[in-house]
């Protein structure tokens, strides 16, 4: 229901009903999205947050010449460029959303978002801790990092790590609006 209640935002009974019908009557009220939410600013600097740091862990992990040989960090590889296309996809719907100064409260466009951002907030989670686990077993248990490229390994898994940071609040926020309707 879109209207207010007049416990909480009292109206004149006189001002709303004029001969039986509904004269004049207020807009209907709805209580403001909490940042983070599709469709808002904070939900737009979730999403790219989420994107910069994905970006980051693809580049870096890229960039090293042996990640092909662990499957872990190959993991790592496809899981930031899914959650890179992901944020990217949802970044402009979020950017498009505020252009037109709409929020996204449509049930559908919320579950595609909840079930997207926990799929891609699982596999991001997985990759990085998979990939943690070999850089420790890299580093510490075979000490191998003179050969290896540990720092580009746990720098790549770190930002894998912040991009779940990211994409965490993005997924609770969404299942929190869908459970609350």
């Amino acid at each position: 229901m879109n209207v207010s209640h007049p416990e909480v935002h009292p109206q004149e009974s006189s001002a709303i009903h004029t001969d039986g019908g509904v004269a004049n009557a207020p807009p209907t009220l709805r209580m403001n999205e909490i940042q983070g939410m599709p469709g808002t600013p904070g939900g737009l600097a979730l999403r790219f947050s989420q994107f910069v740091f994905a970006v980051a862990a693809l580049c870096i992990m890229g960039s090293t010449s042996d990640f092909p040989s662990v499957s872990a960090f190959c993991y790592l590889v496809a899981a930031s460029g899914l959650q890179c296309l992901w944020s990217l996809s949802l970044a402009i719907v979020d950017i498009y959303a505020l252009l037109v100064r709409r929020r996204l409260r449509n049930s559908k466009i919320v579950i595609f978002f909840t079930i997207g951002d926990g799929i891609t907030s699982t596999l991001i989670f997985a990759a990085a801790c998979a990939s943690a686990g070999i850089t420790v077993l890299i580093g510490n248990d075979l000490n191998n990092c003179d050969v290896n490229h540990c720092a580009q390994f746990e720098t790549a898994t770190a930002m894998a790590f912040m991009s779940w940071f990211a994409v965490s609040p993005s997924f609770l926020l969404n299942f929190w609006s869908l459970a609350s309707r």
